[in-house]
């Protein structure tokens, strides 16, 4: 008997961990059924995608959604739309909110608030600090829980950890990978003199690669020591490149597409929109981030989509935020790199979905298999267009990367088997789900 699927994605190239080639992926709910050739009376609904090419639906595990707290920037449904309208289907989203993600109620709140008003699949980061340290090894797999998060710089929120006792105490509580921003937070006190006012070019001057390099020394010393896996997130410095390939075997590492595509050159034409924590530096450090990325040494891509209102960020430095959009850039910036030869696609993939699937070890998720979920990101390798303010969806409603014209571009965005975005059109109600993780705590 022949079988029957609600959905055949039909003709489209799959790019997966088993190479690159011209398939048919058959859905039936919201799971992957079949992959291979299937005949348009098998399901339901048939979408051709000739031309096109399907890829495991890309996951961004570092954005900032703003809520609770500050939601006149940004919300989870205004933030998930940014996502889908990019290609993203999965976002793992950071507990410097208000009240912050640090105790198991506040959690089930972002969660309870995620659940089918996101558009895209979701989990949220916990923060660590030395009130709840206790509470570490329950916090890190409750349902909805990426990982504990920890701030050793201080950037947005009040969740800084600044001391190797504090980071110490956390880290050997945790058994999953535990994600950092890294800056040392004294070295930014001492230097915090060297700031000129209205003169964004001296940020990258006052947070320094020094900054960056010494507090990733430290973190890996003390993860060492109490034999914890950990993720550094926005990798910015050549330095901490070089430091970080005697230690993969127990630090993971994320680079964002701005430390990838800007240099601090765009301080003359952007001024504080390019305002980051860690900045955008010198072309130096870009270029051996590339080069770490060529010798694999970098592990995932993510966007630190960090978003807020343009008045906000156009108050005179430093009383301009840092921060900016990106979860609905990535796929098209990094998918552009891919075009000019500085990436492979396969790269790209495994950056974006098998990467993250990996790391944080989710469940059905990364990869385009029978029995895993449904997420596609579909793209349009030679679709060229030009990145517009009007196209970002965030409330917002600005890119640093307006204007910009780039070659690759995201169709289509399908979250477990649901059509969320095609062609630039949002097609379907907001469902999205918490993901699953193989080593999170049971539910019932």
């Amino acid at each position: 008997m022949t079988e029957t699927y609600d959905l055949i994605l039909k003709g489209g190239t799959v790019v997966n961990q088993d190479g690159e080639g011209v398939r048919d992926v058959a859905i039936r709910g919201n799971r992957i059924a079949g992959l291979g050739s299937f005949d348009r009376t098998q399901a339901g609904e048939t979408i051709d995608c000739t031309g096109l090419h399907i890829l495991p639906g890309v996951i961004d595990s570092q954005v900032h959604f703003r809520e609770p707290g500050l939601d006149h920037k940004e919300d989870l449904e205004s933030g998930s739309r940014a996502a889908v309208m990019g290609g993203v289907t999965a976002v793992f989203e950071m507990p410097n909110t208000n009240p912050l993600t640090t105790s198991e109620a506040a959690l089930a709140d972002k969660v309870k608030r995620g659940h089918h008003r996101m558009h895209c699949d979701f989990a949220f980061w916990v923060g660590g600090t030395r009130e709840n340290v206790d509470e570490i090894p329950d916090l890190e797999r409750l349902p909805g829980a990426a990982g504990i998060k920890m701030f050793m710089g201080s950037s947005t929120g009040d969740l800084l950890v600044e001391d190797d006792a504090g980071v110490r105490a956390v880290l050997a509580k945790t058994r999953r990978r535990t994600a950092f921003h890294s800056e040392d937070e004294y070295r930014l006190r001492e230097r915090k003199d060297l700031r000129v006012e209205n003169d964004p070019t001296s940020h990258p001057v006052w947070r320094d690669e020094i900054a960056a390099l010494q507090c990733t020394q430290r973190l890996v010393r003390i993860a060492r020591e109490v034999g914890a896996k950990i993720h550094i997130l926005h990798l910015s410095t050549a330095e901490e490149v070089d430091f970080l390939i005697d230690h993969k075997d127990i630090a993971s590492i994320e680079v964002t597409p701005h430390h990838l595509t800007l240099t601090d050159e765009a301080y003359k034409t952007l001024g504080t929109l390019v305002q980051m924590n860690p900045p955008v530096r010198a072309a130096r450090h870009g270029e051996r981030l590339w080069w770490g990325l060529e010798q694999g040494i970098l592990d995932i891509f993510g966007s630190d989509h960090a978003p807020h209102l343009l008045e906000e960020k156009q108050k005179p430095y430093p009383a301009s935020p840092s921060g900016m959009t990106g979860v609905q850039t990535l796929v098209p910036i990094m998918l552009d790199h891919v075009n000019a030869g500085r990436l492979s696609l396969a790269r790209f993939v495994d950056m974006t979905s098998a990467g993250p699937a990996r790391l944080f070890q989710t469940a059905r998720k990364g990869r385009i298999a029978v029995g895993y979920d449904a997420d596609f990101t579909i793209v349009d390798m030679k679709k060229r267009e030009t990145i517009r303010n009007e196209w970002i969806a965030s409330k917002c409603g600005w890119t640093p990367y307006d204007g910009k014209e780039v070659t690759g571009w995201p169709v289509g965005t399908f979250v477990r088997g649901n059509k969320v975005m095609w062609d630039g059109d949002l097609t379907a109600p907001s469902a999205g789900e918490a993901v699953l993780f193989q080593d999170g705590l049971p539910r019932g």
